[in-house]
């Protein structure tokens, strides 16, 4: 990871490795469920799933960018907290490309939908598996009110 220069190695790594987690958890759990009257059911790390210790990988290197000094920056340093947040979405864009194989391997070859987050259920329903396909269809839209809508 580009950090510049370090002030302090361990707690660059230490960064690096929790906004992984936090990114991690945004693109893969934390799914905000909202009622048709507008009132959010999610309000908080209590009401939705985050990343656990059991989620973190178990191999995990991190390396410092050596040579990197920022010279505009202060003591050479760059930003450190919140682009490694983004470094999550790759567990994201890892389960899309399975499900576009799994797909294709069925002979779903056109444009599928996947919005993060990456929740079971919605890697279920991209999959279109053989247990999907025996759900009934639903009601036909203005029939009946859904416990959530997707935003």
């Amino acid at each position: 990871m580009d950090v510049g220069d370090s002030l302090n190695p361990a707690i660059d790594i230490g960064q690096i490795e929790g906004a992984f987690i936090q990114g991690y958890g945004l693109f893969t759990m934390e799914e905000i469920k909202i009622r048709p009257d507008g009132t959010r059911l999610t309000r908080g790390p209590g009401t939705y799933k985050i990343p656990t210790a059991d989620d973190a990988p178990r191999h995990f290197n991190v390396r410092l960018l050596k040579g990197s000094s920022n010279k505009r920056g202060i003591f050479s340093s760059k930003a450190i907290g919140e682009p490694p947040l983004f470094l999550g979405s790759c567990a994201f864009f890892a389960i899309r490309e399975a499900i576009r194989s799994y797909r294709q391997e069925r002979g779903l070859n056109g444009y599928f939908r996947f919005d993060a987050p990456a929740t079971p259920e919605q890697i279920r329903l991209a999959c279109e598996d053989d247990i999907l396909r025996k759900v009934p269809e639903l009601p036909k839209a203005g029939t009946y009110t859904p416990w959530t809508v997707t935003l």
